[in-house]
């Protein structure tokens, strides 16, 4: 009897982008990517808000320490130059944040950044905690960001739940946030986006 409403959810949740996917890239594919980030250390947790009814359908936590990276947890987000472990995306570069960002914003959904200017201490912990945890599985996006966030420094009011709208919600009352929605009209799913974003003009 709930079989249609259970279709109908896990096809939102790919269509945001929070579903599992498995890819384990060797080592040297992710050394060979990195991208040093040289600026302000920042932490940026993006949430994928649903236009018509502003439930969130996904989150994913942007970690810029000594290095670049998306902690894309059971996220649908892949690309061959982008190499990944354990839903760590590596080597995002100011353009593959823009991919990533671009391939999420679709007519049904937006994308919130929520942008903290961090410590390297901070920072580092973070990283830490993102390449030490491991793939997640399907719709438990926001329960694995708001346990890594809790455990960094200045964020243990984080509470960790399952819903991304809740957690965008408490990241809003910290001190210092800086937040940007980004919104594109196309159709299609994450798949289709990461194809147009990085297609030539």
């Amino acid at each position: 009897m709930f079989k249609p409403l259970l279709v109908l959810t896990l096809s939102a949740a790919v269509l945001a982008g929070c579903a599992e996917k498995g890819k384990e890239s060797p080592q040297q594919a992710i050394e060979a990517a990195i991208y040093p980030h040289r600026g302000q250390p920042k932490i940026t947790l993006i949430t994928m808000i649903n236009n018509r009814t502003g439930s969130g359908g996904h989150s994913a936590l942007l970690v810029q320490g000594t290095q670049s990276v998306m902690f894309d947890p059971a996220g649908s987000f892949e690309h061959d130059d982008v190499p990944e472990r354990g839903d760590v995306l590596y080597g995002m570069s100011p353009r593959w944040i823009q991919v990533y960002k671009s391939a999420h914003a679709r007519t049904n959904y937006h994308v919130v950044s929520q942008e903290f200017d961090v410590t390297p201490a901070q920072a580092a912990r973070a990283m830490q905690l993102v390449q030490a945890y491991g793939s997640v599985p399907s719709a438990m996006c926001a329960n694995a960001t708001s346990s890594i966030l809790k455990q960094i420094p200045g964020f243990q009011s984080i509470r960790q739940g399952y819903y991304p709208l809740k957690l965008m919600e408490q990241a809003e009352q910290l001190q210092g946030v800086k937040t940007t929605r980004y919104y594109e009209d196309d159709e299609g799913n994450v798949t289709d986006g990461i194809v147009a974003a990085v297609s030539p003009e």
